[in-house]
């Protein structure tokens, strides 16, 4: 079989009901509600194609994060930790902002960090007790959001688009992740955060500058939104990931030049533990139609892997300059030194890789497809195409690592960003 080959491109039958996403419409414009608790058993429904078996999340709490045997959920004004993959909640807690949760991590040492639109909490005790986590700018000084003119839109400060955040460098975790923003919810600032010591203290890694497109209306320019002492912005961050061969990190930025600049940037940063500080440098800077308008960086054998997000305005011959991606990172900015390893018809902006197995998903407003999902389970080598259209028109994000029961979890946002249902995939290698 040929590199690159598509094996199959399959439309699934609806075979599936799907899962109704409960909740206001505010409630969904502001991070979404959550599908209803009840179920302590996993009973949906699994179907199967040749390359893997998929299924819903089951009735009950919000299952937003996972991590081998754990899994973090919330719903109803409650947070909740399964010990069992979510077949069962052994720890809740009361939690009233509950459907405004917009990110969550289980760090190693068994902490549980949390944000709502614009605050972070961090339980050390399986919920028993949480607390917030007021960040800390590059100075040291307490870094606050905004005071919103609208309530009810203070903005994405946490929310990510992809789903690995933690790596374990020197011997301990480090959390590093940026924020997907701009979109719903209100205008924010963009910022790289991270943490060294299990989500106790969370810091600044890098914050961009004042983007005049997003912005509070009629804001002053005292309180515009960003650091006015850079002057490179973006609408938001897509990926973050960590090479451990060059002990740096590799961040790429959306979306397109609104008049005010490119907004799509590749940067790395590298982390000086004894100083506390980070040496960040932009590499590439371009438009919208380029396969640098990205998401999905993982980082396999010292190679850069990536899905491209290309769109925008583009002469009528030309074509978006879209796939996935490999290279050396010393050739990033050399399209050349590239290799395509999947020409993808579709944006794809989130990508995962793990055990060799390569999984990324459609932008449902801009496919064919109404749930797209793309998997090569050599690494590259090979790849089929499934529409899992049952689900009705939904984009896969925020892929997290495989369970301890070997399924990958996925959200599948309605349309492009707002929160519908949660989807478990297990690949059959």
């Amino acid at each position: 079989m040929k590199r690159n080959e598509v094996t199959k491109v399959v439309k699934s039958p609806p075979v599936l009901n799907r899962r109704r996403f409960l909740g206001t419409a505010a409630a969904v414009a502001t991070a979404g509600s959550v599908l209803r608790p009840g179920a302590s058993k996993l009973q949906a429904a699994t179907r199967e194609t040749d390359h893997f078996w998929c299924r819903l999340a089951p009735e009950g709490p919000y299952i937003d994060s996972q991590r081998d045997h754990k899994a973090f959920g919330f719903g109803d004004g409650k947070i909740f930790l399964s010990e069992d993959n979510g077949h069962s909640w052994a720890h809740s807690a009361a939690f009233p902002e509950a459907e405004n949760i917009t990110f969550s991590c289980l760090l190693k040492n068994g902490n549980i960090l949390f944000a709502t639109r614009e605050r972070l909490f961090l339980s050390t005790d399986n919920l028993r007790t949480h607390r917030q986590v007021i960040v800390k700018n590059r100075d040291g000084s307490d870094y606050l959001p905004h005071t919103p003119k609208d309530a009810n839109q203070p903005g994405w400060y946490f929310h990510p688009l992809d789903g690995i955040h933690t790596w374990d460098i020197d011997g301990s975790e480090m959390l590093v992740w940026g924020n997907y923003c701009n979109v719903l919810g209100g205008a924010v600032p963009v910022n790289i955060y991270y943490s060294t010591d299990g989500g106790e203290t969370v810091k600044i890694a890098y914050s961009f500058g004042q983007n005049p497109r997003f912005q509070e209306k009629g804001a002053e320019p005292s309180m515009l939104l960003g650091d006015p002492s850079n002057p490179v912005i973006c609408r938001h961050v897509h990926s973050v990931a960590f090479h451990e061969q060059e002990r740096a990190f590799y961040a790429c930025t959306g979306d397109i030049d609104r008049g005010f600049g490119n907004e799509c940037h590749w940067l790395r940063g590298e982390y000086d533990a004894a100083a506390d500080a980070w040496d960040w440098q932009v590499l590439i800077s371009v438009n919208s139609n380029s396969r640098y308008k990205s998401g999905g960086i993982n980082i396999v054998d010292g190679q850069l892997y990536w899905a491209a997000d290309a769109n925008g305005p583009k002469l009528p011959k030309q074509k978006y300059d879209r796939g996935i991606f490999r290279c050396a990172p010393a050739d990033l900015a050399n399209p050349n030194k590239h290799t395509m390893l999947f020409n993808a018809e579709f944006e794809m902006a989130n990508m995962i890789i793990e055990d060799g197995v390569m999984l990324a998903g459609h932008c449902a407003p801009a496919s064919t497809y109404a749930t797209g999902i793309a998997i090569s389970p050599d690494l590259g080598k090979t790849w089929a195409q499934y529409d899992l259209a049952e689900y009705g028109p939904r984009s896969p994000v925020r892929f997290h690592p495989k369970n301890s029961d070997g399924w990958f979890r996925v959200d599948l946002r309605k349309g492009w960003i707002e929160r519908a249902e949660v989807l478990f995939i297990k690949p059959k290698t």
